[in-house]
């Protein structure tokens, strides 16, 4: 889906919101492996009901704050 997204009429848009962002990218297949080996293991066996939010912090930027500046 983010590849039609980046891909599509408002690529260009999502590009930047990407590039912007506290980290500066998309994240990889194998951090969101990591979440998802997190709340699947013992380690998380505690964790119920909680929604994680794996989007870099644009959400956050959007809401609560100016996304970093273009350097």
């Amino acid at each position: 889906m983010a590849n039609d997204e980046l891909s599509g009429p408002r690529g260009a848009g999502y590009r930047n919101m990407l590039e912007r962002s506290p980290v500066g990218r998309g994240g990889s297949p194998g951090e969101v492996a990591a979440v998802a080996a997190l709340l699947m293991g013992p380690e998380g066996s505690f964790i119920t009901g909680s929604d994680f939010l794996m989007d870099d912090g644009v959400t956050t930027s959007y809401w609560y704050g100016d996304l970093k500046p273009v350097k």
